[in-house]
């Protein structure tokens, strides 16, 4: 058993050791590069779009995320995100969002339905309530009371694809089929503050009442204004399971860098189902030295780079090869 002065002794050796690699992690020591916008998949072109403009007008990254996933959101051929998006089994559009800034604030709503924009609700939860997640008829009241206009957000190429569906309404989830998913966003401002925000309709004739990891803090989309922000896409089970994008920030803060990070995260599903060959899994990641990465399980994941001026789309490396 230690006595009080070996305790003592041995607690500050500790404290010795640990410190110093706090600090080397939060000085970052690379150039920082800024501002940095990093979206998943090929909508993320014109979500960055729409997200630079506010970075390079001196604005809030928390401002650039909401408006850059508001144009999927808002856009009825993108059929996994907001209006237009493939429906539950019964038919309904339900929604789900999450946003977070550079202050550790976040706000979140599943399971909302009639809502174009999920995004801004998520934010205004964040912004007016004591709550970090509303849900479906309560987080609907909430966002009327607030000004939102309730829509059908059911369009006609939507139900069509639907009522193909029921005939034999058969469920199983294909991989990267028609460039799903999530929409995820992350920024890194002039500032050099970091937000991300992610918003989806989730994946198409799931069962009433599913929700994904997109609304879920730490799953769908986690930032950490001190080390950096990571946002995931695929089938949620798997990143909620893992909290993948929590997992991906403590990596950083951990040393590695965005690309190992996601990475990693990758292979602690790989690890956990043996049969991860049925199942998609995307993480995209930044820090705050405006270093990003991007890595998925199968090949097929891209995802939108807005730095140095040019937003370009890239292919994410995979852990399984073609």
């Amino acid at each position: 058993m230690l006595n009080r002065r070996q305790f003592l002794q041995r607690g500050a050796a500790a404290s010795v050791l640990t410190v110093p690699f706090i600090k080397e992690v939060g000085a970052m020591n690379a150039p920082v590069k800024k501002p940095v916008v990093i979206s998943t998949w090929n909508h993320g072109i014109p979500a960055n779009e729409a997200a630079w403009k506010v970075l390079k007008a001196g604005g809030r990254a928390l401002d650039a995320v909401e408006q850059g996933v508001r144009v999927p959101e808002g856009d009825p051929t993108e059929m996994s995100v907001g209006y237009g998006g493939r429906p539950d089994r019964d038919g309904h559009v339900t929604l789900d969002a999450c946003i977070m800034d550079d202050k550790g604030n976040a706000g979140s709503v599943c399971f909302l339905e009639h809502i174009k924009h999920p995004i801004s609700v998520a934010r205004m939860v964040m912004e007016k309530t004591p709550h970090v997640m509303l849900a479906g008829e309560g987080a609907l009241t909430f966002a009327l009371q607030n000004g939102f206009k309730k829509e059908n957000l059911l369009t006609d190429e939507a139900r069509k694809q639907w009522e193909k569906w029921t005939k034999n309404s058969d469920y199983h989830p294909e991989v990267n089929i028609e460039n799903h998913d999530t929409i995820s966003q992350l920024a890194l401002d002039m500032d050099g503050n970091l937000s991300g925000a992610c918003t989806t309709s989730g994946m198409a004739y799931k069962m009433r009442g599913r929700v994904g990891d997109s609304p879920i803090i730490g799953a769908g989309m986690f930032c950490d204004n001190e080390v950096g922000a990571a946002a995931a896409t695929g089938h949620g089970e798997w990143v909620m399971r893992t909290l993948g994008s929590f997992l991906v920030v403590e990596l950083m803060r951990n040393g590695r860098s965005p690309q190992e990070a996601c990475e990693e995260a990758v292979l602690r599903i790989v690890k956990l189902k043996p049969n991860f060959n049925e199942v998609q899994i995307g993480y995209i990641a930044i820090n705050k030295a405006g270093e990003t990465g991007a890595y998925c399980l199968h090949p097929g994941f891209n995802y939108a780079l807005y730095e140095d001026d040019k937003n370009v789309l890239y292919d994410a490396k995979a852990y399984l090869k073609k």
